[in-house]
């Protein structure tokens, strides 16, 4: 056999040795299961099965959606929940972001920053609910406060974490570049953090939601919570279903938003991983 055949043939046998890449998930196919059990649902309520006292039928609730959005209550209610939420989230974010740096980017920022936030973490979020109401009163203060709360820890530790988990061999190639202290965390750590970060960044959606359901029915005169509790006192289960299923279309929303930005963020890493 010739040479240029033994070269060849080299790429080809390399080809053939590569285990076959997953197969890519459908976008279609994940709508089948909710679709699924939405019937059922819809099934179990027409034969009796679910009484309409325990659970309203989706027809129902469809309807009481409809009813709620065209006299305003559920966008307004809506509105005032987004804009807790956002505002808790961006003041949780922006502290869980830079205490995060000042742990991850220094040994004495590490030694002050990091214990009582290791402490702060093991608090019970929920059960500080009566101290937030005895220093921020009942108005919006508290419930913000609970949103950012619940944010901070999730941005911060796995920020804290993928700083701290940046491979210390990028380090010893920037050094080898001879890059400053400033180059050499612009363009080696943060990047090297960030797939941690947002990971962090879509847990934190999900407390910030889960807090704000809690938040807004206790003391709360407006909002997504409210409704819910106020129609808990008139046995409404319709109206309870319709704000449930608006914080998840919610949740679900923000985190396709989060995701999104991640997959533009990391599209170097698709390059990378042959994906």
């Amino acid at each position: 056999m010739s040479t240029s055949s033994v070269d060849l043939a080299r790429p080809a046998a390399r080809a053939r040795s590569r285990p076959p890449s997953p197969p890519r998930p459908r976008p279609g196919l994940r709508v089948v299961s909710p679709l699924a059990l939405l019937i059922l649902w819809q099934v179990a309520s027409s034969a009796g099965v679910l009484p309409e006292r325990l659970l309203a039928s989706p027809a129902t609730v469809a309807d009481t959606a409809v009813a709620l959005t065209a006299d305003g209550t559920l966008g307004e209610a809506v509105a005032i929940s987004l804009q807790r939420a956002l505002i808790g989230f961006l003041i949780g974010a922006v502290a869980g972001l830079s205490l995060a740096l000042l742990a991850g980017l220094s040994r004495p920022g590490e030694s002050v920053v990091d214990p009582p936030m290791q402490m702060l973490r093991a608090l019970p979020l929920f059960g500080l609910i009566p101290l937030f109401i005895l220093w921020f009163g009942i108005g919006e203060t508290p419930k913000v406060v609970l949103v950012a709360f619940g944010v901070l820890f999730p941005i911060y530790l796995n920020t804290y974490a993928g700083i701290r988990g940046v491979d210390a061999r990028l380090a010893e190639v920037g050094q080898v570049l001879r890059l400053g202290r400033t180059a050499l965390i612009r363009h080696i750590v943060l990047p090297g953090a960030l797939p941690q970060t947002l990971v962090g960044l879509r847990q934190s959606l999900g407390i910030a939601w889960l807090a704000l359901i809690v938040a807004e029915q206790i003391n709360a005169s407006t909002g997504l919570g409210f409704m819910i509790n106020d129609a808990r006192e008139f046995l409404r289960i319709d109206i309870v279903v319709v704000g449930l299923l608006v914080y998840a279309i919610l949740g679900l929303a923000t985190d396709a938003l989060v995701r999104l930005l991640e997959g533009r963020a990391l599209s170097w890493r698709r390059g990378l991983l042959g994906t």
